[in-house]
């Protein structure tokens, strides 16, 4: 009974947020078998994931954990390689959280994670970058009426690396992608049209490396931005 209660309490912040946002928090082991599912794009630097309904991470952190493993194996005697991917992996995972506290809570676990990799610290160009992409991709807002918590419609962030230390960035609304199928669908109006017609960019960057993404961090965003 004893062990069953501190399960419960660590899947639980308290009964009232239960009864007004349902939130229970998935269990390690749970994750871990979810996330077996789709193992090798756990693993893979570059796969994207997004939880809408992310709470603190647990999710998020596993998925972040096993990137930088695949990180490590392929990149680990490289250092600068090693940062830009490690950066790059980060980029591609997404989460959406309806409460303050927990996409707080979230975004500060995911720079730990990354930071106590990479062993740097606050003062570093690379943890600002990161803590400036977990600020676009890790979102306080609605999953359901895909708006942030001020009313503004979701836009997430399509990060790539090119290489060189040379990031690109485009932005793009999480309402219009996810009309895809149905822009596809055969017989669909829009069916004959590439999807570069439907899906532009609502905002497209030049290319950024480390320290340009750190601006944005302290304010600063580099020109050319349209």
């Amino acid at each position: 009974m004893e062990v069953q209660l501190q399960l419960t309490e660590k899947q639980i912040k308290s009964k009232r947020r239960v009864a007004d946002h349902g939130e229970v928090f998935t269990p390690a082991w749970m994750v871990e078998a979810m996330l077996d599912l789709v193992k090798g794009e756990t693993e893979r630097i570059d796969s994207r994931f997004l939880e809408p309904a992310c709470g603190s991470g647990n999710f998020l952190v596993r998925i972040l954990q096993r990137k930088l493993a695949a990180v490590e194996l392929k990149y680990g005697k490289l250092d600068f390689e090693r940062q830009h991917y490690a950066l790059l992996a980060l980029m591609c995972i997404y989460g959406i959280e309806l409460l303050a506290d927990n996409i707080a809570e979230c975004r500060a676990n995911m720079l730990e994670i990354l930071t106590d990799y990479l062993n740097g610290d606050a003062s570093d160009e690379l943890h600002r970058a990161a803590g400036y992409v977990l600020s676009q991709n890790l979102v306080h807002g609605d999953a359901l009426t895909m708006r942030t918590h001020d009313g503004q419609p979701i836009t997430f962030s399509e990060w790539g690396y090119l290489g060189k230390g040379k990031y690109q960035r485009r932005d793009f609304r999480l309402d219009i992608l996810t009309h895809s199928s149905a822009f596809s669908a055969e017989g669909d109006l829009f069916a004959q049209l590439g999807k570069h017609e439907i899906f532009a960019p609502a905002k497209s960057y030049p290319l950024m490396t480390v320290g340009e993404l750190a601006s944005f961090a302290l304010g600063n965003a580099p020109k050319g931005v349209v």
